[in-house]
């Protein structure tokens, strides 16, 4: 199960669980259906429809730009953040899985990851280039394997330090290298090859490089280990997520100001902000790229989207805990709400559908086939958004999974044949 997946069943805890899957934790982790996760990742779904077709940063006044501002960078952090949280879910959430049963359960998180590199390869391959964010989770769940028997606390103390030491690890190690060396590195890279996005992208370089992004899916596997359904563990969370977010964006304007530098007014092509969003505007801009190798050291204190800054990661973790938190709570304590909310809910439930048919759509748009598309505009958001709701909660009413879930489950059968 992948953060564009259903959250369906928890691991069995030891404990007995409480037979009310919204209420808190008293005698045991709740093992319900996190009804909250689905809308969580719901609203991440929508945020990346902000991203990739509301209105560019000119159109402002326009109530889809300000979701487009608010979603830029936030929402594919929250995806990461679900990605580990749905880790938790395969490999055993309140009690690690051991034996035949953890093997077996690392063979299915392998077989997902070896499924979304091929297909995030296959879409990185289109107009769409670097903003597909599926080989990118291909990576961060290989990576994360190796920790998946950890408990929560370890968890989080080994994305603190990721958070503060990755970012700046990373600027040293593409400043030390060299655009040379990284491209010599390339020249034998066979992903590379293919669709422009490979091994040294997904690490240090590119639009969501490892170095700094697992701080998000080791967090989400963190707050996996978690019920979020007893109270003192939403207390101590309605405190943390604020507090990250004051520290995050707070700390970064703050260390601006006093320092005097300048947050660096370019996207993730190198290419000035203002002319970029005006050559996006008129159709002419290509694909979004990675981060200009020579960028500014001013972008380790910037806390802008994708600036991939100690500062900009914490921000979005804040963001992405006090999101899940709300979600979480809304969906225990308003059952009038969980039950409107049922058709945006049926979204989080097949991400993975949503989210590359979603890059079709954009693809099959009128018009130069990128993103951001022509037609960006609120209008076109509001199509998605609605469009999406419509498929999901019609699909919903008659099968389990969505179209892509149900495939990529039965992909990962073979690993019950581990022994």
């Amino acid at each position: 199960m992948t953060s564009l997946e259903p959250v369906a069943h928890a691991s069995p805890p030891q404990s007995t669980p409480s037979p009310d899957p919204g209420a808190a934790g008293e005698h045991g982790p709740s093992t319900g259906r996190l009804v909250g996760v689905d809308l969580t990742r719901a609203f991440a779904v929508f945020g990346m429809f902000a991203v990739h077709v509301g209105p560019f940063e000119a159109a402002r006044g326009d109530i889809g730009g300000w979701i487009r501002s608010l979603s830029e960078g936030r929402a594919s952090a929250l995806f990461a953040t679900l990605a580990g949280f749905s880790l938790m879910l395969i490999a055993g959430r309140f009690e690690p899985k051991t034996g035949l049963a953890g093997r077996q359960a690392k063979a299915r998180i392998v077989i997902r990851a070896v499924i979304l590199l091929v297909v995030g390869t296959a879409l990185t391959m289109t107009d769409f280039g670097d903003a597909v964010i599926l080989n990118a989770y291909a990576v961060y769940f290989l990576l994360a394997l190796p920790l998946t028997r950890l408990r929560a606390r370890t968890l989080a103390v080994i994305a603190a330090v990721l958070a503060l030491v990755g970012p700046q690890v990373g600027f040293g190690l593409r400043a030390w290298l060299g655009e040379p060396v990284l491209n010599s590195i390339n020249a034998y890279d066979p992903l590379e090859r293919l669709c422009g996005v490979g091994v040294l992208d997904l690490l240090l370089t590119g639009f969501y490089p490892a170095i700094s992004w697992m701080s998000f899916v080791i967090a989400g596997m963190a707050l996996g280990r978690l019920d979020l359904a007893a109270g003192a563990v939403q207390r101590r969370l309605a405190v943390l997520g604020p507090a990250l977010i004051a520290l995050g964006y707070g700390m970064s304007w703050l260390a601006l100001k006093i320092l005097g530098g300048g947050i660096p007014d370019r996207v993730p092509d190198g290419m000035p902000r203002k002319d970029a969003m005006a050559d996006l505007a008129a159709g002419s801009a290509p694909p979004p790229a990675k981060w200009s190798l020579e960028a500014d050291p001013w972008l380790l204190l910037a806390a802008e989207p994708h600036s991939g800054s100690t500062f900009d990661v914490i921000g979005c973790l804040g963001v992405a805990i006090t999101v899940l938190l709300c979600a979480t709570v809304a969906m225990a304590k308003l059952p009038r709400l969980r039950r409107l909310a049922g058709p945006v809910i049926a979204v989080g439930t097949m991400s993975l559908t949503i989210y590359v048919g979603h890059i079709l759509a954009i693809l099959a748009l009128p018009g130069k086939s990128a993103t951001p598309p022509d037609a960006n505009s609120t209008v076109l958001l509001c199509a998605f958004v609605l469009g999406a709701v419509v498929f999901a909660a019609l699909w919903s009413r008659f099968f389990r999974r969505g179209p892509l879930e149900d495939l990529l489950n039965s992909a990962t059968k073979p690993a019950r044949l581990l022994r």
